[in-house]
């Protein structure tokens, strides 16, 4: 007979494109969820099961407080367009609040950084047909995975995506690697957000990649 520990998991970014994933497929597998959202608004999004609470992950103590006896905190945020900067800054408040209390953290990341095969070292972001108008999320994605490196007490996990993360089918299966980029049988990058929500929540549940980051695509 199969069994799974239940964990208690606050999720900030519930209710964006990967984070609203990550929220169902931790409640499928019967978590203990409290979803986290600045605005309000967003609470009818949020399926009846998981817990919801008002707070922001750039403040100190809302992070203390939300992560307080909690197994586990994952960060599906994005900022907006023109506010990218908020992301390494809400990273740095999430790593300094769980080196305090000891709850481990799993970071939604990006793919910039990945390095691209054959491309002699090049990251994704450093390829000379990577996208002009995402180049500050890349920058900030950059940022916020070197927050992560540098970090000793906080035990943290970042999780880059491929080249493409849209929203799809859940399959539940998935390749995995370090900090290469993936390509899927037919040459392209990419992986569904369902299916990226099963790997970070297979992560979570059987962690490997203890103060790592490591990556994932479509099998």
């Amino acid at each position: 007979m199969s069994w799974r520990l239940i964990m208690r998991i606050t999720v900030f970014g519930a209710t964006g494109e990967v984070g609203s994933r990550v929220v169902a497929e931790a409640l499928s597998r019967g978590h203990e969820v409290v979803a986290v959202m600045r605005n309000p608004a967003g609470v009818a999004a949020v399926p009846s099961a998981a817990e919801v609470r008002i707070g922001d992950a750039m403040n100190l103590d809302d992070v203390v407080t939300l992560s307080a006896g909690q197994d586990l905190v994952i960060t599906a945020t994005r900022p907006v367009a023109g506010q990218e900067h908020e992301l390494p800054e809400i990273t740095s408040v999430l790593l300094q609040a769980l080196a305090h209390n000891g709850v481990r953290l799993l970071v939604v990341g990006g793919a910039s950084t990945l390095l691209v095969p054959d491309a002699d070292g090049l990251t994704l972001h450093e390829t000379p047909d990577f996208p002009t108008e995402l180049r500050p999320i890349a920058q900030a994605c950059a940022d916020q995975l070197a927050l992560c490196r540098t970090e000793t007490v906080a035990d943290w996990t970042y999780l880059s995506p491929p080249a493409q993360l849209v929203p799809g089918e859940r399959t539940g299966t998935y390749r995995a690697g370090l900090d290469e980029l993936l390509t899927c049988s037919d040459g392209e990058s990419a992986i569904s957000t369902e299916d990226f929500a099963v790997a970070l929540l297979d992560e979570a549940e059987r962690p490997a990649h203890r103060r790592a980051r490591f990556t994932v695509v479509a099998a």
